[in-house]
């Protein structure tokens, strides 16, 4: 299996090495190779799918050095209010906390996302023929490696679209110098419906169970996918839908929070360790594959938290200052003294990992978030009482503070709202999150709560910058990043963003 693994890495690096220009689309690899030389035997199918899941942690070869992680991280917190610059942040990375960003930052360029949807579109394309070649790849293993690169398709089309808004859509794999390189953009609603349509497709074929732990949690599952359909229906607003989905992985059984008196064991488990009973699907870094964190977190940190995020989001208990607190807070997402983001480089609430350990994963579900979405979906649907008992039973599990209980009642719809929305600050503060979920809140309903994403945009911004934020954000087409400019060069297929021509 390392042998088989290491030849579909070299041919996927052979994908972009092959490459005349820098374009995401232009991944030409020597016509014929991929299917004279490969995609024989099943072994070759499940090698390429764990190149998939490699691609995910490691950045490409021969384009810089940021991994997808980093990528994710950023476009989901640097503009949400919750996180400000270290003293090693870059250019790139200041203008997007200010809200100045142009074509040229180099922290638009989405080759990264679609160097993986090509992988997948890669085994989408040829694992069927293999069935013709082995004879031991029955259907239903076939099935199963499909789903995993379906569902990964979807989620980095997800990811895009919610990131850039309109996207160019390609669900073939680049095979050959013939295949055409200049794709136009389809638009958002359009990127959104196919990506419940591979999700569909890939529930169908997915497996609930591998077998063993870690497989289950950094795998694609059917549990997987529900809760990623559940994140596209909150997106598009059918919350009929997102709440069947969410209530598939509840029912299931098979995910519960973590129960303990103890912050260090809550820590440890959920975040140190990872895979815990509460985990969906994480990137699964290892001590031989570290993660980026330790370095853009700690060594040089470009990156920390809201010097008034411990009292505004976690709350500050004056009468217990030391005793009583949150667990998802000081030393747990934060230190609350310095900023420095330590949910990424902890191993508990009193130690931090060692550079050669550090190998906490990158958490893209957790249960909780299947659990908020469904008090979200209740709420928009008129049944807050049991969306506020879903929130309240959270914060018990996690000892929130009383004074971070909004109280809302039942039947205010939007206070229900605004209370989720702190909720998932204090849950997913700093797992690239925290950008997506206000632009969410504020663009339903054709934006009628725009004033909630300008609000938290200013929080953290410099006085001087303020004004002209504001009158940037209300227009929605500034949300998105713009195209990048080597993009628009190399496919002129492509239409700016209309708020950065």
């Amino acid at each position: 299996m390392q042998t088989k693994l290491k030849t579909i890495l070299a041919l996927f690096i052979l994908f972009v090495s092959a490459s005349s220009c820098d374009s995401y689309l232009d991944l030409r690899p020597q016509d014929g190779i991929v299917r004279d030389e490969f995609w024989k035997t099943k072994e070759d199918i499940q090698a390429a799918v764990i190149g998939i899941y490699s691609s995910l942690l490691n950045s490409p070869p021969g384009v810089g050095d940021l991994t997808m992680t980093q990528y994710l991280f950023m476009h989901g917190e640097l503009r949400g209010g919750m996180v400000v610059e270290g003293i090693n942040a870059t250019e790139d990375e200041r203008d997007i906390f200010e809200t100045n960003v142009l074509p040229s930052n180099d922290l638009t360029d989405w080759s990264i996302f679609y160097r993986t949807i090509n992988y997948c579109n890669t085994v989408i394309d040829l694992a069927p023929a293999v069935k013709n070649e082995d004879p031991t790849l029955t259907q239903v293993q076939l099935e199963n490696f499909l789903s995993e690169a379906l569902a990964i398709r979807a989620y980095l089309y997800f990811t895009l679209a919610r990131t850039f808004k309109d996207v160019p859509l390609k669900l073939t794999a680049t095979l050959s110098d013939k295949d055409d390189f200049q794709l136009p953009v389809s638009k958002q609603a359009e990127v959104f419906a196919q990506v419940i349509k591979d999700l569909k497709l890939a529930e169908g074929y997915a497996k609930e169970d591998y077998g063993n732990i870690p497989s289950n949690k950094g795998r694609i599952t059917k549990y997987t996918i529900n809760t990623m359909l559940a994140d596209v229906y909150m997106w598009t607003e059918n919350y009929t839908e997102a709440l069947a989905e969410t209530n598939k992985v509840v029912n299931s059984g098979k995910f519960k929070l973590v129960e303990t008196n103890s912050s260090n064991t809550f820590f440890s488990a959920i975040f140190a360790n990872g895979n815990s009973s509460e985990s969906i699907f994480e990137f699964q870094y290892t001590k031989a594959n570290r993660g980026p964190f330790y370095g853009i977190f700690y060594q040089q940190p470009h990156f920390k938290a809201y010097q008034l995020m411990m009292e505004e989001v976690y709350g500050y208990d004056a009468n217990d200052p030391i005793g009583k607190r949150d667990f998802r807070g000081n030393f747990a997402s934060l230190i609350g003294a310095t900023g420095e983001i330590y949910k990424f480089t902890g191993l508990n609430n009193d130690d931090r990992k060692e550079l050669q350990d550090s190998d906490t994963h990158w958490f893209v579900y957790r249960y909780p978030e299947v659990l908020l979405m469904k008090a979200e979906a209740l709420t928009r649907l008129g049944q807050g009482k049991e969306a506020i008992e879903i929130i309240t039973n959270l914060r018990l599990n996690r000892k929130a503070l009383v004074e971070t209980d909004l109280a809302p009642g039942e039947g205010d719809t939007n206070a229900i709202i605004d209370f989720i929305l702190a909720e998932r600050a204090r849950e997913f503060a700093f797992e690239g999150k925290r950008w997506y979920d206000v632009l969410r809140i504020a663009r339903a309903n054709n934006y009628e709560r725009l004033q909630i994403l300008i609000d938290i945009a200013i929080a953290t911004a410099p006085v001087d910058k303020q004004q002209s934020i504001v009158a940037k954000l209300r227009d929605p087409n500034s949300h998105y990043l713009p195209i990048n400019t080597n993009e628009l060069f190399t496919n002129k297929a492509l239409v700016q963003n209309p708020f950065y021509k």
